[in-house]
């Protein structure tokens, strides 16, 4: 196969495989219904699995390996961490920050006035 097709089909695995990993551990879904399967399965093995990105990437990047059609099974076992790892790389590219709220301090007969503190521990 040509060098550059195999990129490409590389990279538009990559593309795929992040966005239904992310779809899936990520979102409600059309009409809720990944919200509605993800409550179904409960807190049992699948249900966890579908809480867990990284998880989800392991898993859905091994038929894309194995379609991917490496000769050899080293071949295939390097393509299916090589996936899911930039499918990784990408979900934290795409993650927005936490935003940290730090706690309101008021003072005794000052209640309107407040001091924001950061909390040491």
């Amino acid at each position: 196969m040509n060098e550059s097709i195999s990129i490409w089909r590389f990279v538009l695995s990559v593309l795929a495989l992040w966005r239904v990993t992310h779809l899936l551990a990520e979102e409600d879904g059309p009409w809720e219904l990944i919200a509605s399967l993800r409550s179904k399965l409960g807190p049992g093995f699948a249900g966890k699995l579908m809480d867990c990105f990284y998880c989800l990437s392991l898993w859905f990047s091994l038929p894309l390996a194995i379609w991917l059609g490496n000769k050899s099974w080293v071949g295939t076992l390097l393509q299916w961490q090589a996936l899911s790892g930039a499918a990784c790389l990408l979900e934290k590219a795409t993650q927005r920050p936490d935003a940290t709220f730090y706690p309101i301090q008021t003072f005794p007969g000052d209640e309107p006035c407040a001091v924001v503190t950061k909390e040491t521990k």
